[in-house]
């Protein structure tokens, strides 16, 4: 049995959710895995010299911190709770459609602009270390005048080295604008692929290893659902890189000169993971005509021993059924040394054709 084992692919992850029939454009409803309790914001607001953290009970207290001229990163936990999106999104002015899109997890990574703030959506590629698994969700991000809002399905424990970086000082960060920060913000998510394509690319050595020492029905069930994950992998990235050329080359006033080439870097990035993975997904395919030698390469070996026993009993087979035969007059019958002459014979014939075979190169 293979060691390498994968739970079932999450196919409502491929298939977009929609709301209801009777539903209007705008109507914020979450489409994700069920979840109960209510959304947690937590802000941090930080400036070149000084830096705070909160924790915000009413998205209503957001108020007074959107006067400030500090930049603040407002981090929404559980896109289910659809009052506090509300609440957040009015006090935002948000566009009913954008928030429709964040309750909606299944979204496709893109980017709108608007005329107060461009409004994004990413996919974070989680993976679990014990597992091995890959999980998908959903990080929407607004970027305004002096703040970033980011929406997250779970705790974004994924961005703890960021939020680690801003509260030490660390980087530039702090001396930069909001902008800045939804790079960084991208960037820790584009980071997060290269180490699942790392994880996927020793994975595919090991089934390879596997495919020629050992092939059996297990590795082409793993190949499988490697292809189909891969597969996965390649729809989230794509509109990311197209995302992220869309914000290198933007004309809005919330994007600064300076920061373009940190967009164009993580686009190269991007560029560079497409590249993987096209490679990742030859080596796959690959590897399927791999198992299918080895299996084939291993039934023929196990036909040709059935194939040299079948034949080196052939004539003794042959002898036994002449002398086996209800006649009565059978002339070696009656021979004192007749069952030893048939063993003999048998053995020197046996003998020969393994001399025949080996001389053939057949064993």
């Amino acid at each position: 049995m293979s060691k390498h084992k994968f739970k079932k692919l999450d196919v409502k992850k491929f298939v977009p959710s929609a709301l209801g029939r009777d539903s209007a454009p705008g109507t914020i409803q979450y489409t994700g895995v069920p979840r109960s309790g209510k959304a947690t914001i937590d802000l941090i607001e930080y400036n070149e010299t000084e830096v705070a953290e909160y924790q915000i009970e009413d998205p209503v207290a957001l108020q007074s911190f959107l006067q400030s001229d500090k930049i603040k990163w407002i981090k929404v936990t559980d896109a289910h709770d659809v009052k506090s999106l509300s609440a957040i999104g009015e006090l935002l002015q948000l566009n009913l459609l954008e928030l429709e899109d964040m309750a909606n997890t299944s979204e496709r990574p893109r980017m709108e602009e608007r005329e107060n703030y461009i409004f994004l959506i990413l996919k974070a590629l989680i993976l679990n270390p014990e597992t091995r698994e890959v999980t998908i969700e959903q990080v929407s991000l607004v970027l305004g005048d002096g703040y970033v809002l980011s929406l997250h399905e779970t705790e974004p424990l994924l961005f703890e080295p960021l939020r680690q970086r801003i509260i030490n000082s660390k980087g530039r960060a702090r001396k930069m604008k909001s902008d800045y920060l939804a790079f960084a913000i991208a960037d820790v998510l584009i980071d997060q692929y290269f180490t699942v394509l790392e994880d996927i690319g020793e994975t595919i050595e090991s089934i390879e290893s596997e495919l020629i020492t050992n092939p059996g029905i297990g590795n082409q069930e793993e190949i499988y659902r490697m292809k189909r994950r891969l597969m996965y992998v390649t729809r989230t990235v794509w509109p990311v890189r197209e995302l992220i050329n869309q914000m290198e080359r933007t004309d809005h006033p919330l994007i600064q000169d300076e920061s373009r080439i940190y967009f164009r870097n993580i686009y190269d990035h991007t560029v560079q993971i497409i590249e993987t993975l096209e490679s990742l997904r030859d080596l796959t395919s690959n590897m399927m005509d791999l198992y299918l030698s080895s299996v084939s390469l291993k039934l023929n070996e196990i036909m040709k021993v059935l194939t040299i026993f079948s034949a080196l009993f052939i004539p003794l087979t042959f002898l036994a059924g002449v002398y086996g035969m209800n006649f009565k007059f059978l002339p070696e019958l009656e021979w004192h040394w007749g069952y030893a002459g048939f063993w003999m014979i048998s053995l020197v014939v046996t003998i020969l054709m393994l001399i025949y075979f080996r001389r053939k190169r057949w064993i």
